[in-house]
């Protein structure tokens, strides 16, 4: 079922996600299904269940490819639940971002460039990956839904921040 993404506004996004406790269990596999809908619907790079209205830690991202980022290699389809993310060195990439909770904008995004994840899939089996490049970055985004942060809070220069359709025009911000 698709549902509705809340947007930047709404309290329940600046909240932190309670870790899930129970693995494969109807509600959880609900939820995925529900979240999986609702990402391939908005061409969405990845989903927090936070997003949706949901107060766990749970993220899904993945795709062969995606139109809002048609420059990024393929992320394969993954459940995360309960992660935990470790930078593999301090080196960090800016890179443009922009999320389906906060619509029609786009900005410049510092990120570690690589990274250590580990957590549970649906069924509680504990997994780790490291990344780096989109995958990395794809990461680090969704997982800070769960912490109530937002790409915008995290933007360091607001002249590389803006309106989708207004920088894809070429307009440089006035001074």
């Amino acid at each position: 079922m698709i549902r509705t993404v809340l947007r930047m506004g709404d309290r329940r996004l600046l909240e932190t996600a309670k870790p899930v406790e129970a693995f494969d269990t109807p509600e959880l596999h609900a939820l995925l299904s529900d979240m999986l809908d609702t990402m391939k619907e908005l061409d969405g790079a990845g989903l927090a269940a936070p997003q949706i209205g949901v107060s766990l830690r749970v993220v899904i991202f993945g795709f062969e490819a995606n139109a809002r980022y048609p420059e990024a290699a393929p992320v394969p389809y993954t459940v995360l639940i309960n992660p935990q993310l470790t930078p593999l060195s301090d080196e960090e990439t800016e890179a443009w971002e922009g999320c389906l909770s906060v619509p029609g904008l786009r900005g410049i995004v510092p990120r570690w460039s690589r990274l250590h994840y580990s957590g549970y899939d649906a069924f509680g089996r504990r997994f780790e990956h490291e990344v780096d490049g989109f995958h990395a970055r794809v990461v680090q985004h969704e997982c800070d839904h769960l912490d109530g942060i937002l790409y915008p809070m995290r933007v360091r220069d607001f002249s590389r921040f803006g309106f989708t359709d207004v920088l894809q025009a070429g307009s440089t911000p006035e001074e």
